[in-house]
């Protein structure tokens, strides 16, 4: 910033009894040179000039019916109006917003770091206006025009919802930190809702992807290939590159990068609701007892029980994880026969695991709700058996040790005694 430009910000704070003014000095963008103008306007990316400075912005518009993956973006407003038709409690429930609400966003920044040395040089975010999907990405052309990209970014959005991949620990926050610095002259940060998506892939799909890094989470999941694109740990260096040189083909190339990286976001969206509602036609029986479990976790008990009840039947793990997690719950709600059984079920699956927690939870259920010592005994002695037995239990559960078992088994047999003399 010029200090004509700062002296001229200063004088409505120095003038006594004048009314302030609030006039910006407005730029003159014939006196900027913008390098490689026409090349960067064949990209669709034209410059913003504020405050004597500018930034770039690219701006692109899709028809609803692209498909990016497995999903045609207007299959997100089908999702939009799912979560609108059967409201339920959610952290990803999009009810009572409207598909124009959603503001799906990722940036691009000079490391992964936090503080204020990381530096973002691209903002990226779509939504759908009409019949359209615009897609716009704010360029930050050198590290000293952070005023107009951000001014540029602010006056623009309108959401209630922002949608990332990690947002809440990364994105968001490195925008706080920035905006920090230039908070005098730009407009504020909004208020807004957050879904952050990494967390429900990192729910529905841990059991099956050794990383959750969006760009395997679009091959693996959603059937979105990447052709000729750029590794995001090259970003930073091309960027310092592209400020030195100022030349737009490598900066082209990581905007390409981010513009796929926000689309799956709308592809990943759509997929986790329809995964959710039970409408996947290709879920597994591993993600449906995911989802089923999230509902479980979140006390929706009637969804939980209906995803879970349609697993119980059969006789391979995710059967037996099924009617655990259902017998927890009944065990919660104080339905103590239907645990019971739930827990009993447990007990004839090969997983080591999950039979030591099934006689465990059979044991206390036998000694304070049934009143039933004699089998809370054998249930109890049968755990400390698994445990002494067995050569390849995995790590117990930290309620679970050998040495709590033979205490309660002690309890239990003092408890036996006196009930038969």
């Amino acid at each position: 910033m010029s200090l004509k430009n700062k002296l001229n910000r200063l004088k409505p704070h120095l003038s006594l009894g004048e009314e302030r003014e609030k006039s910006v000095i407005k730029p003159e963008p014939s006196k900027i040179e913008i390098p490689f103008c026409e090349r960067w306007e064949k990209e669709n990316v034209m410059p913003y000039y504020f405050d004597q400075e500018y930034c770039l912005i690219r701006e692109v518009k899709y028809p609803l019916s692209i498909k990016h993956g497995h999903y045609r973006f207007s299959d997100f407003l089908t999702a939009i109006e799912i979560w609108n038709q059967k409201p339920f409690s959610h952290p990803l429930s999009a009810e009572g917003h409207r598909a124009e609400e959603l503001f799906f966003f990722d940036t691009e920044t000079t490391g992964l770091g936090g503080g204020t040395g990381n530096v973002i040089f691209l903002l990226g975010y779509a939504s759908v206006s009409g019949d359209e999907l615009i897609l716009r990405q704010h360029i930050l052309p050198h590290p000293g025009a952070e005023v107009p990209l951000y001014h540029s970014f602010l006056e623009r959005v309108n959401y209630k919802t922002l949608v990332t991949y990690n947002g809440k620990s990364f994105d968001w926050p490195q925008v706080k930190t920035r905006h920090t610095l230039v908070r005098e002259h730009v407009p504020k940060l909004p208020a807004f809702g957050h879904f952050d998506l990494l967390h429900a892939a990192k729910r529905l799909w841990k059991h099956k992807l050794e990383r959750l890094k969006l760009a395997v989470v679009e091959k693996e999941v959603l059937g979105v290939e990447r052709i000729d694109d750029i590794p995001g740990y090259l970003a930073p260096m091309i960027y310092f590159d592209f400020v030195e040189s100022k030349q737009p083909d490598g900066m082209i190339g990581i905007l390409k990068h981010n513009e796929t990286d926000i689309l799956s976001l709308i592809t990943l969206y759509t997929h986790l609701t329809f995964q959710l509602h039970g409408l996947d036609i290709n879920q597994t029986r591993k993600e449906s007892f995911e989802v089923g479990r999230w509902y479980s976790v979140l006390g929706e008990k009637l969804e939980a029980e209906k995803v879970l009840s349609n697993l119980v039947e059969g006789d391979d793990l995710t059967s037996y994880q099924a009617k655990l997690t259902l017998a927890f719950q009944y065990k919660k709600d104080r339905q103590w026969e239907k645990a019971r059984k739930c827990f009993l079920g447990v007990v004839d699956s090969k997983d080591l695991k999950l039979i030591l927690v099934a006689f465990v939870e059979l044991a206390k259920i036998h000694e304070h709700r049934l009143k039933d010592v004699r089998f809370a005994i054998d249930y109890c002695q049968k755990a400390i058996k698994l445990i002494e037995q067995s050569q390849q239990l995995p790590k117990l559960p930290s309620q679970i040790s050998l040495d709590q078992l033979e205490v309660r088994l002690k309890r239990l047999l003092i408890k036996s005694a006196k009930h038969t003399g």
